[in-house]
């Protein structure tokens, strides 16, 4: 997947205060907010946030197809960065969302097609940094999750374990010099107090390549994630 070119690694530890709430207006249709907040080494540095709002349309127990729009700043961090300044990003993306179960254990299937807008920064005439203009580039992401109860209260799962990795490819890019452009392996822990909030605790090792494959980021990370999930519907008897 990964073209042989000289690369510098950088390694960074890191912290994410990771935010996603689901909101329930029919039996089919819900809106979906995400945010984040992403520090490098520690919280000395911040590396990135994001707002992801989305509209999410249930087409059958197992199959949820999703609609959104993500905006990103990407900080200058690290002893190697990959960015001059910081770097916003807009994208507009499609999504479907596959589950099954076997047994106990509920399987996850995520693909998004994202359409990506990145900043692109030059020199001005007083040869200042800033965003000329924005660069269009194709991503798609594949997420596979697996979930596991340990305890549970009146048949729900209470204490459960997650494990998967996610995948970011890109998609007709002509300057990567690389398929893959991040991966993602995660494992952790989560905590239901009821049918509305959840928190989970995960260990992430973030593997990020710039465009050039000249740089690979190595990055060992902690996410702190707070969840909700809220049905504003009331069905009729």
């Amino acid at each position: 997947f990964l073209n042989g070119y000289s690369q510098e690694i950088s390694n960074n530890t890191d912290v994410w205060l990771h935010y996603s709430g689901k909101n329930k207006f029919s039996e089919k249709l819900s809106f979906t907010l995400e945010a984040t907040m992403r520090y490098a080494n520690g919280f000395s540095e911040k590396q990135q946030w994001f707002i992801r709002p989305s509209l999410d349309y249930q087409f059958s127990k197992s199959f949820i197809a999703s609609v959104g729009y993500t905006y990103y700043d990407t900080y200058v961090y690290g002893e190697i960065p990959m960015n001059k300044m910081t770097i916003p990003e807009h994208h507009a993306w499609l999504q479907g969302t596959f589950t099954h179960n076997i047994k106990d254990l509920k399987f996850t299937h995520r693909l998004r097609d994202e359409n990506r807008f990145v900043g692109i920064a030059a020199s001005n005439s007083q040869e200042e940094l800033e965003i000329a203009h924005y660069e269009y580039r194709n991503r798609l992401r594949y997420m596979f999750l697996v979930n596991q109860p340990l305890t549970k209260k009146d048949g729900k799962a209470k204490v459960f374990a997650v494990l998967g990795d996610e995948v970011f490819v890109n998609v007709g890019v002509k300057e990567a010099k690389t398929l893959v452009q991040q991966n993602r392996i995660i494992g952790g822990l989560g905590y239901n107090f009821d049918g509305h909030h959840q928190i989970q605790l995960n260990y992430i090792h973030q593997n990020i390549w710039n465009l050039k494959n000249t740089i690979l980021e190595d990055n060992p990370t902690i996410r702190i994630s707070y969840i909700t999930n809220f049905d504003w519907y009331k069905k009729k008897e």
